[in-house]
């Protein structure tokens, strides 16, 4: 099977993508709702992040405010990547485990395996797979779409932004570059596209085994 690795920069249209791919039958995993499972309660990586970010960040129900520990991280560069350090090697090893159990299938019904993950490039994992997608938006749609997202303000988004990776960055690395500064249509449109082609490649990639 064909692994492909999803990213892009805050706000730019990976779910809508990693939605799309999936209408259109690719197996789909997506590295936020793996982060949510790794950091509840009972989880090793919740214990470690209590223990380095204090109790502060918590909810009454004693579950991590994500909001809270956003807003702490995406001001200190240090704290981001202490957190990035203790979460990452659950989150992978979790993303693994998905994708070996897709791959162990007899019968899938995709050759196609889509991880999405925001920060793949920044962590070296974008490694892992076969072929990378990059997400993109123009920087001034970004900022408006992250300020009606969250409710910040313009220099909240603009810091939150600038604690990724560029775009230019980002895009060294991709096979496949979307374009997402119009309409969720022709978001939707270059979706099809690529599946289409990542398709073809494995056809091909079968092919020459």
């Amino acid at each position: 099977m064909l692994t492909v690795g999803l990213t892009g920069g805050i706000v730019c249209g990976k779910s809508e993508t990693l939605s799309e791919l999936d209408k259109l039958g690719a197996y789909t995993i997506d590295a936020d709702d793996i982060a949510h499972q790794v950091i509840t309660p009972g989880q090793p990586a919740y214990h470690q992040i209590v223990s380095t970010f204090g109790p502060s960040i918590l909810k009454s129900d004693q579950s991590i405010d994500r909001k809270k520990l956003g807003k702490l991280v995406f001001s200190n560069k240090e704290s981001r990547e202490t957190l990035n350090q203790i979460a990452h090697p659950f989150i992978l090893e979790e993303e693994e485990r998905h994708i070996s159990e897709l791959k162990a299938q007899k019968n899938p019904r995709s050759p196609v395996i889509v991880v999405e993950a925001a920060l793949m490039i920044e962590t070296g994992s974008y490694r892992r797979y076969d072929l990378i997608i990059v997400v993109n938006c123009r920087p001034e749609i970004q900022v408006k779409r992250l300020m009606l997202r969250d409710g910040l303000s313009g220099k909240e988004a603009l810091q939150r932004i600038s604690s990724q990776l560029s775009p230019e960055e980002k895009i060294k690395h991709a096979q496949y570059v979307m374009e997402n500064s119009g309409q969720l249509s022709e978001l939707q449109e270059q979706a099809r596209t690529i599946f289409v082609d990542l398709v073809d490649h494995h056809n091909k990639m079968q092919e020459t085994i």
